[in-house]
């Protein structure tokens, strides 16, 4: 379990403050790493001991003859998470080191526990991500990917919820994004992960909307300091092989959601989907058409005055301008585009405008 790379980071380090000869072996005995290189591959037959009977081996002059090649010092069982992983050997004389070998093997096993808790993490981080990439392609969930979400503590429980975020970093934080999600749900059937360069996942299991709702509120609280997110989040769905679905409806929501939303369900975008054209020459068209002479000002006037259903006051108070001043800016819109926006099957086209209204296409 001890890596020849994790063995020699361990002797160089302990060698550097002790002073004395450091070897790690596996639990076959051999030696990976140690200050005598001559000695690397060797097996050691002290350590061999160690391992069997799971106790420290004190190796003196006496004895020494019972260990083949082993030299007086004394020999320490490494353990990581209650299983017994290598063998730590102090060499030198075993009277001066009894006060330092506790220290040693300590200072190993802490070591070890770093760096295998790293290379657990990073494994599982990408068993998430090939999960959920095998979830995208739809095919049926076979009992083999039930085993695989289970070593990565997904429970299969419906409702799924699927949400898409979009984070760019604001300040130098000391965790990576991913270990930001993992440290808030480390205690949820979750299945989370990087999906592109800016693009992260969270898959939820068992839980209702209005939980889903409220998790997501209290990520976006913890997080806003170092980064800025914006979540979109897919249509409920009941079975694993229609992830594709959901992903396809949250980046919907994140595509139409507002400026200041940060988090958007699909279904209050879901009629903005059905305008997902918006690119194409015909949408274009209507847009330039309808509002190549309204400026920016105006825009946002309109823009406002719909999100106000309509509302003379209420818009008027948003926008802190005076009521008369509303109605000369909506008189103008109806010059410039043909359509009032008072009148409500016109206000339609325009809203309609507004949701394909594409600023940098406009300029180009």
């Amino acid at each position: 379990m001890i890596s020849k790379q994790l063995a020699n980071q361990i002797v160089e380090q302990t060698m550097l403050r002790l002073h004395r000869n450091i070897n790690v072996m596996n639990t076959s005995g051999i030696i990976l790493a140690s200050g005598d290189q001559l000695r690397v591959e060797s097996i050691h037959e002290g350590a061999k001991m160690v391992v069997e009977s799971e106790k420290p081996l004190i190796i003196t002059e006496k004895n020494m003859h019972l260990f083949p090649k082993a030299k007086p010092g004394i020999n320490l069982p490494i353990y990581f998470q209650n299983e017994l992983v290598g063998v730590v050997g102090i060499t030198g004389d075993p009277d001066e080191l009894l006060e330092v070998a506790t220290l040693v093997q300590l200072t190993t096993e802490m070591m070890v526990h770093q760096a295998l808790i790293v290379s657990q993490s990073e494994w599982k981080r990408k068993m998430r991500e090939r999960i959920f990439e095998d979830l995208l392609t739809g095919q049926p969930i076979e009992k083999l990917m039930t085993e695989r979400l289970l070593k990565v503590s997904f429970h299969s429980e419906s409702p799924y919820y699927l949400a898409i975020l979009k984070v760019i970093p604001k300040h130098q934080a000391y965790q990576s994004f991913v270990e930001y999600l993992e440290d808030f749900y480390v205690h949820d059937s979750v299945l989370i992960g990087k999906y592109q360069s800016d693009e992260y996942f969270i898959l939820t299991s068992g839980i209702s909307e209005k939980a889903v709702k409220k998790s997501l509120s209290s990520l976006v609280k913890q997080i806003q300091k170092y980064f800025k997110v914006k979540i979109g989040v897919g249509t409920m769905i009941d079975d694993l092989s229609k992830v594709r679905h959901a992903y396809d409806t949250a980046k919907t929501a994140l595509e139409y959601s507002e400026h200041s939303q940060i988090i958007s369900f699909f279904e209050s975008v879901e009629l903005y989907s059905l305008l997902k054209k918006k690119e194409s020459p015909e949408a274009q068209q209507f847009t330039h058409r309808l509002l190549k002479d309204v400026n920016p000002k105006l825009l946002h006037t309109l823009d406002e005055f719909l999100h106000c259903n309509q509302q003379i006051s209420l818009t008027a108070e948003m926008l802190d301008i005076h009521r008369h001043t509303l109605t000369y800016r909506l008189n103008q819109i109806f010059e410039m585009t043909g359509f009032n926006p008072t009148v409500f099957q016109d206000a339609v086209v325009l809203q309609i405008a507004l949701w394909l209204y594409d600023e940098k296409k406009q300029k180009e």
